[in-house]
This record gives structure tokens, sequence and C-alpha cells, in this order.
């Protein structure tokens, strides 16, 4: 019996058991940013300091929980008629048309015209997927399925798309001369991409660049978006938490709207709430008149049940509650002008050490000129390199920092090293 059973444990390591076995599979290399938080966590150096993740931290380098994001908990814990069953495929009805009236605008003709469709999603990146496997089942694309993504962009976009079938193509963005955006290439772009091609366009806050463009320059791309009939994917991560107002942020979304142009919008509460970890998320498709809104619900409700069958409810039924609740809603507006503003304290701040105390060579204005939790810096990715291993500051090797990672206990450490490595 003995023998037996080692003749079946070699049989089953051979040659003809490999692929069931999988040791074929190649090995992955792990997410750059998350290596990145590893190694941070590991790094026993009492200075150091974390500029790699996109997550919001308080003045003393700790996790913020927002104070209207403990009373929605409170109030939710302490609701007796609250069940755990199924939500439906499309989520929570009361969070999706909230969130359809904070990025739109309440009185949107999108709205009110009863043509836009809101499906809850598994954060952003659960709405960036089911737009984009929407686009990939039904988009009349103009040769091979592609969308444009700017140059740089969040790496997760991507993936994202391959994994649909769907190409990216990069088109100009930032300028590295400059630190800033460069409009006219972002524009030849647009005019020189086939008629009715899809742009990937960050509503606001571009990560990881934090360049923006202005309401004219905006105006501008959405004229040639409408003569070259382009369709627009909006992804918005950042509303309320780039400026510290929802409104402000929203600008370009509702402009194209009135505008007439075809779009969709991916919309997250990770950041804007403080959510991370409860993966609230919803897309938006606007569609032309009421009956098309219907078609589109139905295929994207039988997408989402083949992959989630159902969103959660807990992330959904607090940012709901929040949403819908006059006095909340206020609180919430508090604690995002709260987050935004210490960001932006921090960005004046490092601009003042850089320039007037320091003295750094360089020009430092995209520092304040730019928005949101991310900052390009400019510097090369052997600076990066050498500011993670002699200065034990984590960030990403082509120079983005999250604001959010700095606070008046390290920035002064941060800013001599940066000074340090621009100086060699």
């Amino acid at each position: 019996m003995a023998s037996r059973i080692k003749q079946v444990t070699n049989h089953l390591s051979g040659t003809e058991m490999s692929a069931e076995l999988w040791q074929d599979v190649p090995l992955a290399p792990p997410d750059s940013i998350f290596k990145l938080s590893a190694a941070y966590k590991a790094d026993t150096f009492k200075d150091k300091v974390n500029l790699g993740v996109g997550a919001y931290r308080d003045n003393d380098n700790k996790p913020w929980i927002l104070p209207v994001v403990k009373k929605a908990t409170s109030i939710l814990l302490n609701d007796e008629t609250l069940d755990h069953e199924y939500l439906p495929i499309t989520g929570l009805a009361e969070f999706t048309s909230a969130a359809a009236k904070l990025i739109l605008g309440p009185n949107s003709p999108a709205l009110t015209e009863n043509r836009t469709v809101s499906v809850q999603t598994i954060s952003g990146t659960g709405a960036n997927h089911l737009g984009a496997l929407f686009l990939s089942r039904f988009y009349k694309f103009n040769g091979p399925p592609r969308i444009y993504l700017s140059n740089p962009t969040w790496a997760n976009h991507h993936a994202i798309l391959r994994n649909v079938g769907i190409e990216p193509v990069e088109y100009a963005y930032y300028d590295p001369k400059t630190i800033g955006l460069d409009f006219t290439g972002f524009l030849d772009a647009l005019k020189n991409a086939p008629d009715r091609s899809v742009f990937l366009l960050h509503a606001c806050a571009h990560n990881p660049t934090g360049v923006d463009p202005t309401p004219e320059q905006w105006k501008s791309i959405a004229e040639v978006i409408g003569t070259k009939k382009h369709y627009t994917f909006f992804d918005c991560a950042y509303q309320g938490f780039a400026s510290g107002d929802l409104d402000k942020d929203a600008w370009a979304v509702r402009y194209f709207v009135e505008q007439g142009l075809p779009l969709l919008v991916c919309q997250s509460f990770a950041k804007n709430a403080g959510l991370y970890g409860e993966r609230v998320g919803a897309l938006h498709v606007v569609s032309r008149d009421q009956e098309t809104a219907n078609r589109v619900k139905s295929q994207l409700s039988v997408l989402q049940r083949s992959e989630i069958s159902n969103p959660p409810s807990h992330g959904a039924r607090l940012v709901s509650l929040i949403l819908n609740d006059e006095g909340l809603f206020a609180e919430w507006k508090a604690d995002i002008r709260t987050m935004a503003g210490r960001i932006i304290e921090m960005r004046t701040e490092l601009h003042r050490l850089l320039t007037e105390e320091l003295k750094t060579p360089g020009n430092w204005d995209h520092i304040v000129n730019q928005i949101g939790m991310f900052s390009f810096t400019g510097i090369n990715p052997e600076q990066s390199k050498a500011l993670v291993e002699q200065a034990h500051v984590y960030l990403t090797t082509n120079g983005r920092i999250s604001m959010a990672g700095l606070n008046s206990h390290n920035i002064s450490y941060f800013a001599r090293a940066l000074d340090g490595v621009v100086r060699g």
C-alpha cells in the first residue's frame, strides 16, 4: 500500500500534471506602491517619511476617521430596521441617486431628463472596470478597441483596460520641462485621434501629477471632443478633496454634460470620505434619452451580476446617510475642507522652505500650482532612489509624493532631504 501511495505521489509530481499544478505560472512583480509601504513599515529609522500611498493622514501621521463618518456609523449601529440582506444588483438606490446629484449637480439635465444610469461599484476601481467592460462589449470603436490615457496616469488604468481586451494608448499631458500641463500636446492628441475615440480624463486632481486644466482649457478640450465626436471616460476620485469645494471640483464633468457630450463618470468615496477599506463607488453613464438609459441599465445589471452579484451595503449606507441628511452633509463638507486645507498648507510650507529658507536650486512654484493629494516634484529616478535609500523618505521613482504624508513634524526634514538630492 505504501509503495502504491508513493507511486501515485511521484505520478502527480511528474510533468504530466504540471499544467494543473501551476508550476509554469510566472511570478508577478509586487505592486510598486504596496511594496513601498512594506519597505517603509520594515524601516526602523525614527525619522522615516512615507510619501508613497495615496491615503490621508492627520498632522500626527495617523489615519483620520472623519467625525461625520463616526456620527453616521453610530446612527447606523443603532438603527434596528437595518439587516444584512442583499442589495439590488445595481446597488443602494438612495446612495446612487445622491451620488449622481453630487457629481452631476442636483439640477443637471442628465438627471431631470432621467437619462443617467447609476450603478454602485467596488469603489473607483470597480467603476473603472465596469465602465471599461461595458465599453468593450457595446462601444462601436473606430478600429481596434483602445482608450486614450494621459501620460502619465494612475498605473491601474492600464491593467484595468487590458483585462477587458482594450488596449491603452497614451496621449500627451504632462510637460516635464514646465512641470505643468502640455496643453498643446493634449489638444493635438484629441485632434489627431480617429473620430469617435475614447479618452479617459481625470475630472480633478490629476493622479499622479496634480496638474489640472483651467476652466478655459477645459472648454477648449470639450470643443475638440465635440467636434471629433469622441467619448469621454471621466475618472473622479477626489471630488471636494482637491480644492475643498465639491462643486468646484465637479466643474469639468458638469460642463461636459451641459455641452451635450456623451460620457460616463467613475466616482469614488475612498478619499473624500476616508472610506478606503469600505470600497464605496459608483458608475454614472449619461445617455441621450431615457429609453437608451433603460437599455444601458439592463446590460450593466447583467455585467454586474456575473461579477459581484450585489455590492456591499455598509459603506453605501454610510455615504447615503451623509449625502441625504442636510446636517450631516454640512458636517462632511467641513471635514473635506479640513483635509484639503491641511494639504494646501503643506504645499505652501514646502514651497516656502525650498524657496526662502533653503534656496533650493530651480523653480518650485509647481508645488503650490498643483492641486490635490499628489505632487510631481520634478526630480529624476536617481534622485528619488537617493531619497529612499539615504534619507528614508519613501516615494515612487517618478518623483511623485503624497502631500498628505507631510506634516508639521516631518516637513522640514523632507525639505532638507529634497534640497540635498537636488544639489547632489
